[in-house]
């Protein structure tokens, strides 16, 4: 989400960064092509209308103008009122209430309801240490109770058992009993979705709404919608009574001015970002970072956390043990693939490390993406094990059988020796230094004189 808005917006601050003192004119044209980036990125012209003028009015005062760094001031400016537009400050899931807290998921369908219920439970399961009941109203859409139960299955959260001919009503009450009966913390109600908004749609959930007395009202929107997702976020909210936004498919091919906007015309927080297909591919919205992002200066906060998560503490000091002895197998190679998968991936990654992201057409040409990752990973599985203790093994027959395992070519398969003798050259040269000769080198020390 918001690649292409980071890419005309990345070079637009990257020309005002380069400058010095700026005059009238020179941000006038910088707010021009930041107001025609926001439009094509789908936000809403109102919206867009209100962010420049009030970039303007701060950015053409005498004290900018006047600085020497005068674009460095202004790339502040637009970012602080980014923050501002996204909503400055997290806001976590209200749980505040007495138990069982109930939150309620709408939305049309296909926006990603089901699987946003299932990775708020298990955020709130493994976060939060919260007991948590799932339970599906959508007796419409065929299997969409026992896809709940089935997430519900993968994640280890407890869904409501499924009884033939129940109506959205009676389940909802059910569930409700059961939540109070069995003590738990959370019952999260997964309501049905329609091609469109229509009445009947509207006075279900209503009903629901009035019976379970939610604390929050989650609108789950599709990141791909564009700017229908503003009038289905402004329909909602008057009729339902949004409390919050979760916003699904964000990895996708999205413009991402929809995230702008909904939060603006509804006056509601955005909370939650559905990262990626798994259950635990769910992230806090926090707009400092967002905006961060969206200005291609990266997100190391979230790439830290990321990390911290989902590291093999046993596997990295494994490594850490292997570096110091200047030696890389390919174990450990397919070792840091899979820790890359498990971060969100390659794309992901690159958009979260300052000044990466305006390498990230040049890198999916050249085919550096994460089906690149997994054929590395598949090359490295039809290995057998000598040969991943051993690169000096694979000789021209065992490269023809290695690609023939893995589905590459022997080009392919040339391309990852290469890498890991590279990636193996840099490790010795590391264990040459040493720690005392690293810290005083720093990373020119690694770089082989030629």
């Amino acid at each position: 989400m918001f690649d292409g808005l980071t890419g005309r917006l990345g070079k637009i601050i990257d020309k005002l960064k380069g400058r010095g003192a700026l005059n009238e004119a020179d941000v006038r044209a910088a707010l021009r092509e930041i107001r025609i980036a926001l439009l094509e990125a789908d936000v809403a012209l109102p919206i867009v209308k209100d962010f420049i003028a009030d970039v303007q009015e701060k950015a053409i005062g005498q004290d900018v103008l006047q600085s020497i760094s005068a674009g460095q001031l202004v790339v502040k400016i637009v970012h602080d009122a980014l923050v501002e537009l996204l909503g400055q400050e997290v806001v976590n899931v209200e749980l505040k209430a007495a138990p069982p807290v109930v939150i309620l998921m709408v939305g049309l369908q296909g926006s990603g309801k089901t699987s946003m219920t299932a990775k708020l439970g298990n955020y709130l399961t493994s976060k939060q240490k919260k007991k948590v009941l799932m339970a599906s109203l959508d007796i419409y859409r065929p299997a969409a109770r026992e896809q709940l139960e089935m997430l519900g299955q993968q994640c280890h959260i407890d869904t409501l058992s499924i009884m033939a001919e129940e109506k959205p009503l009676a389940i909802t009450d059910r569930a409700l009993e059961k939540a109070r009966l069995e003590a738990y913390d959370v019952l999260i109600l997964d309501t049905a979705g329609r091609l469109h908004i229509d009445q009947e749609l509207m006075d279900e959930v209503v009903a629901v709404r009035n019976l379970a007395k939610p604390t929050e009202v989650i609108l789950v929107a599709d990141a791909m919608t564009g700017q229908d997702a503003v009038r289905i976020a402004k329909e909602f909210d008057d009729k339902v009574g949004v409390t919050a936004i979760a916003l699904s498919r964000i990895d996708g091919d999205a413009r991402g001015g929809a995230a702008l906007s909904m939060r603006v015309v509804t006056g509601k927080p955005l909370k939650l970002l559905g990262t990626g297909e798994k259950p635990h591919e769910l992230e806090l919205f926090h707009p400092d970072r967002i905006a961060t992002r969206i200005l291609g200066m990266g997100d190391v906060v979230t790439l830290v956390e990321k990390a911290m998560e989902s590291v093999d503490h046993e596997q990295a000091e494994k490594l850490a043990l292997q570096m110091q002895k200047g030696v890389f197998d390919f174990n450990a190679m397919e070792s840091q693939l899979l820790q890359m998968t498990k971060m969100g991936g390659f794309a992901s990654l690159m958009g979260m490390i300052p000044g990466l992201n305006k390498f990230q057409g040049k890198m999916q040409e050249a085919g550096l993406n994460d089906h690149f990752i997994k054929r590395q990973i598949a090359i490295i599985r039809s290995m057998t094990k000598k040969e991943r203790q051993d690169a000096r093994l694979i000789n021209g027959s065992r490269k023809r059988r290695i690609a023939f395992g893995s589905g590459t070519s022997i080009q392919d398969v040339n391309k990852l020796l290469k890498q890991h003798r590279d990636m193996s050259d840099m490790m010795k040269r590391m264990q040459k230094l040493g720690k005392k000769g690293f810290l005083r080198q720093g990373l020119q020390g690694l770089i082989p004189n030629r």
